[in-house]
């Protein structure tokens, strides 16, 4: 039966990538995903290369019409199953999904940070309206957002409910450009924001002794 490998690429870098990943590239009729994601795979597998359409219908119809004749690769961020497409696929073809897990932006953050997941609230802005009440009465929250609703639509969030939390921005995790920094609510900045997670935390995180400082806030 021909298969899905939905693959977690991790959060970019190709040196976080899955281990096995080389072996499923090369068992694959094709491989695909965005163009940044295919940007992990080895020149000699470029051939087999299938850009993803953005839209789910229109993917959905692309890979019902490769599957049946082709094993594929598809390749998306992070790992699958952390607000990524594993649940869609594994929904949509039930039968045919194998998914093969990935490092998160979420837990590369935490671990450049060295703040443990263990105690975390894990949520995405992704095409969806936070519930902001949930997420500012916790203490400490990992979010992936988007372009509509940021780090500083976060923050203002946050200042409207009377809550004076501290944000940790990471942008461009995991690449040659990757920033990441701490604020507090009234300093995160109204501007364009690069594919980025944010933790919403009530200190003062030094994000390089792992430490808190004296300072601590809340809702």
């Amino acid at each position: 039966m021909a298969m899905i490998d939905v693959i977690g690429i991790g959060p970019g870098n190709p040196d976080l990538g899955l281990l096995s990943q080389d072996r499923l590239f090369q068992q694959a009729d094709k491989i695909i995903g965005s163009k940044r994601h295919l940007a992990v795979v080895p020149d000699i597998y470029r051939h087999k290369e299938l850009i993803a359409p953005k839209k789910l219908a229109d993917l959905a119809v692309l890979l019902s019409k490769e599957m049946p004749q082709q094993n594929l690769v598809y390749l998306v961020s992070g790992d699958p199953l952390i607000y990524g497409l594993g649940k869609w696929l594994s929904e949509k073809f039930p039968t045919s999904v194998r998914i093969w897990p990935g490092i998160s932006s979420i837990q590369y953050l935490a671990s450049r940070i060295s703040l443990p997941l263990n105690d975390s609230y894990i949520t995405s802005s992704h095409a969806k309206n936070p519930d902001y009440d949930r997420i500012f009465a916790l203490e400490k929250v990992f979010m992936v957002t988007d372009q509509k609703i940021g780090p500083y639509q976060l923050a203002q969030e946050s200042l409207m409910r009377g809550c004076q939390k501290y944000f940790i921005i990471g942008e461009n995790l995991s690449y040659p450009e990757e920033r990441i920094e701490i604020y507090s609510a009234e300093e995160v900045e109204d501007r364009t924001y690069d594919m980025n997670v944010v933790v919403i935390i009530n200190e003062r995180f030094s994000i390089f002794t792992g430490q808190g400082a004296n300072d601590k806030s809340g809702c």
